[in-house]
């Protein structure tokens, strides 16, 4: 049953509403704090699931609809304008706790380190192209169908293919061939790639039955990221041409070295350059960062402590903090022209 806006009932729309809620927190929680976006779509798909098994597990007759109807994309109604949003939701919804399990693995595992590599921006980017690219492949597949199809399958795929166009060499840690260790990147979206296209291959060959599984949505998510990944990657944290071997260094240890190597100068001192040096407790702040800024956890404590204690040597404004790239420099609240340091 296709679910419309206007025939939502007022129990349906509270039920919309908790949805909503439960899939931002995560995100909102992630910017505030600075933490990974990765492990917030992880908290988002989980709690979004758990919603979903609560209203499955009530009783239906209070309300008319559940999340499929309203939320799942269904190729015959995707031209109508009131239903556009389902290329999205859809990718929020799963019919069951494996389904759900399946994708978190490859957006944990997989995930968060092309997090580390491309930087939130544009891996939101990369996912978000994923479950597109995996909604209208299904579309275009199954033009006419009105079976619902939900998942963030394609979105995972997408995470593979843009991993592989990148850092094809990285080696994570993945469940593959029975084994649990690090495999290359292009090892692991070889193998689940190929699996899928053997699927859909054996699917309209006759000699595989039909399944509720949507193949051509993976292959669809995988290769939309795969595609512009390496245009979507320029300016990323990590350079494109740091793909090979890392000569044993982990990943975190690659992405670390590269943080450091844009930390900037601290001999520069823009306070004594605008004529307007720092005494006090400035100064001794000052003088302990340059003795102990030489690693990215220090030097950001020292400048948030900074920032808590001068001004703009420009103009007398509040000076604040801020992230560039896992990179923290102190910047003007009011214009960066002011100061952007170091």
């Amino acid at each position: 049953m296709v679910a419309t806006w206007g025939a939502l009932g007022l129990l349906d729309i509270f039920w919309v509403a908790v949805i909503f809620a439960v899939s931002t927190t995560p995100f909102f929680s992630a910017v505030r704090n600075k933490t990974s976006i990765a492990l917030a779509m992880v908290l988002s798909l989980l709690l979004v699931h758990f919603v979903q098994f609560t209203l499955y597990t009530i009783d239906h007759s209070a309300f008319d609809y559940d999340p499929i109807d309203l939320f799942s994309i269904i190729p015959n109604v995707y031209s109508d304008p009131n239903q556009v949003h389902r290329l999205v939701t859809s990718a929020w919804l799963h019919a069951d706790f494996l389904h759900v399990l399946g994708n978190i693995l490859v957006i944990s595992l997989a995930g968060v380190p092309l997090e580390q590599r491309l930087g939130p921006k544009r891996w939101l980017a990369v996912y978000s192209l994923g479950f597109i690219g995996g909604n209208l492949a299904w579309i275009a597949s199954h033009p006419n169908s009105n079976v619902p199809a939900i998942g963030a399958s394609g979105a995972a795929f997408g995470i593979l293919g843009a991993y592989m166009a990148c850092w094809p060499e990285d080696r994570i840690e993945f469940p593959l061939i029975f084994l649990i260790r690090a495999w290359p990147v292009w090892l692991i979206a070889f193998v689940r790639l190929g699996l899928e296209i053997f699927q859909i291959y054996s699917i309209q060959s006759g000699t595989s039955g039909e399944t509720n599984i949507a193949h051509m949505a993976h292959v669809g998510g995988f290769f939309l990221a795969y595609i512009p990944a390496r245009l979507i990657a320029r300016g990323a944290p990590s350079p494109i041409d740091l793909s090979g071997p890392m000569d044993g260094k982990s990943l975190a240890e690659e992405i670390r070295i590269q943080t450091m190597s844009r930390m900037g100068e601290l001999n520069d001192d823009p306070w004594e350059s605008s004529g307007k040096p720092l005494d006090g407790r400035a100064r001794w702040i000052l003088t302990k960062l340059r003795e102990e800024g030489d690693e990215i956890e220090t030097r950001r404590a020292w400048l948030e402590e900074l920032s808590e204690n001068t001004i703009c040597p420009v103009c007398d404004g509040e000076v604040v903090t801020i992230d560039d790239r896992g990179v923290c420099r102190i910047a003007c609240s009011l214009s960066s022209k002011h100061i952007n340091w170091p």
